[in-house]
């Protein structure tokens, strides 16, 4: 079952929609908040102008802040009240450093003091605090909001310090609250425009974006076609090379053995025509590694025992092994655990493994066969005395239709691991030149 292709386009769309959204609705918020504070702090500072001004010109407020006496209130009552008619203004209270309203335009207010209030604390310090509430809810807590009139529109805190006569210290605080309905209205397209601003930039980024990705996801899945093409006439060719060199040289040994039956006596006949069928077992072996590693390999999963088939494998070339004057030793613990895998294909993959390491000893050597189990898995070692392998022949030996034999098709080996990864285990080689070579089976318990 082939997986399925990974579309860069839908996954890159998908990513890119949502991360750019967020990024997109994240810029617009901060946005809003960064101008928003800063036309309240506009507004402050008009305030705080406005304030000052009307302090220079009326510095009995002054002293009546410093010390307030019912003297001087009916005569700064009309000063007082150019405060109350500022516009947007929906109250303003006058605070003297114990924290105590001297004055309001709410005249419940008057002598009466409030909890904790970190803006006034602040404007007593000296300086200018804005803040701004949308719905009543962030200053919800405050308690002289409780007979705040009107809150269900934005209104604005302002506290303002009232500064001394010789402007060295601060000797109270005079608190706004206004609803600037110029600012709301300010605001409220504010929004809009940054909204649609930050959208159409995001739709914008998207598209060109989008357009990128999509072109090259399209390059990528060109030349990948390109690459699977030349991959497949690359191996097509390397292919038809191994069998054509492969299968030449028997064909020729073939029409030279037959060619000497018609007039050789039956002796030499009989020679001949062992030596037929010997090449011709040896072309229907390639033929059948061939075969099997072309096609799609479903091994059944089940129980296999090693012991069985190690014997089995070497007993078909006990003759081959005998005419070589080559030992056959293993060591196969008694309790070797079963694997999990297809009986036929691993003896197929120990019958290759057998066979490979009997060509490279030639004659004389030892063949041995070392099993272990462990408590997820097997090993088994084929192990020869042959030459070994050099450095380069060992980083390419596996790969299809490479082969240091010179009568091989080179499919062998890699077929095994083919076989050995389809039953979830690996295949590993060690070999030296003049160390011999360890094929290693890692399979896992059934």
């Amino acid at each position: 079952m082939t997986a399925p292709r990974f579309n860069l386009s839908r996954w890159f769309a998908a990513v890119a929609l949502v991360s750019i959204s967020a990024l997109a609705v994240a810029v617009g918020w901060a946005l809003n908040r960064f101008i928003a504070e800063r036309m309240v702090a506009q507004e402050a500072s008009l305030t705080h102008e406005f304030v000052t001004s009307l302090l220079v010109v009326e510095t009995p407020l002054q002293s009546y802040v410093a010390q307030p006496s019912p003297a001087l209130a009916s005569e700064m009552a009309k000063s007082f009240e150019h405060l109350a008619l500022m516009p947007d203004v929906l109250r303003a209270n006058l605070y003297d450093r114990q924290r105590r309203v001297v004055w309001s335009s709410d005249k419940q207010l008057v002598g009466r003091t409030f909890g904790p209030n970190r803006e006034l604390e602040r404007a007593l310090a000296g300086d200018v605090v804005a803040s701004r509430d949308e719905h009543g809810d962030t200053q919800a807590g405050k308690s002289e909001h409780q007979a705040l009139r009107d809150r269900e529109q934005m209104f604005v805190e302002i506290y303002v310090p009232v500064p001394s006569v010789d402007g060295r210290s601060v000797i109270g605080a005079i608190e706004f609250y206004k609803r600037p309905q110029a600012l709301a209205r300010a605001l409220a397209e504010l929004r809009t425009y940054i909204a649609a601003g930050a959208a159409l930039c995001a739709l914008l980024l998207f598209g060109a974006l989008y357009g990128l990705v999509r072109r090259a996801d399209s390059t990528i899945q060109t030349q990948q076609r390109q690459i699977v093409e030349h991959t497949t006439m690359a191996a097509l060719g390397e292919m038809s090379g191994a069998v054509a060199h492969g299968i030449r040289n028997p064909l020729a040994s073939i029409r030279s053995s037959a060619e000497l039956i018609p007039g050789a006596d039956p002796g030499r006949a009989a020679e001949a025509v062992r030596d037929i069928v010997e090449i011709s077992d040896r072309l229907e072996a390639w033929v059948r590694d061939l075969l099997s590693y072309t096609q799609p390999l479903a091994p059944e999963a089940a129980s296999v025992a090693l012991a069985p088939i190690v014997e089995r494998c070497l007993d078909g070339h006990a003759r081959e092994l005998q005419r070589r004057g080559i030992a056959a030793e293993t060591q196969l613990p008694a309790n070797l655990p079963p694997v999990r895998g297809d009986a036929r294909l691993l003896e197929q993959v120990l019958h290759g493994l057998f066979a490979n390491a009997i060509e490279a000893m030639g004659q004389g050597g030892r063949l041995r066969v070392l099993g272990s189990g462990r408590r997820d898995g097997v090993t088994l070692e084929v192990r020869d005395d042959g030459p070994g392998l050099t450095r380069e022949q060992l980083a390419r030996v596996g790969q299809p239709f490479y082969t240091t034999k010179p009568r091989g098709l080179g499919v062998g080996l890699a077929l095994s691991r083919r076989v050995l990864d389809r039953c979830g285990g690996r295949l590993e080689i060690e070999s030296a030149p003049g160390r011999g070579t360890v094929v290693r089976l890692c399979l896992r318990s059934a």
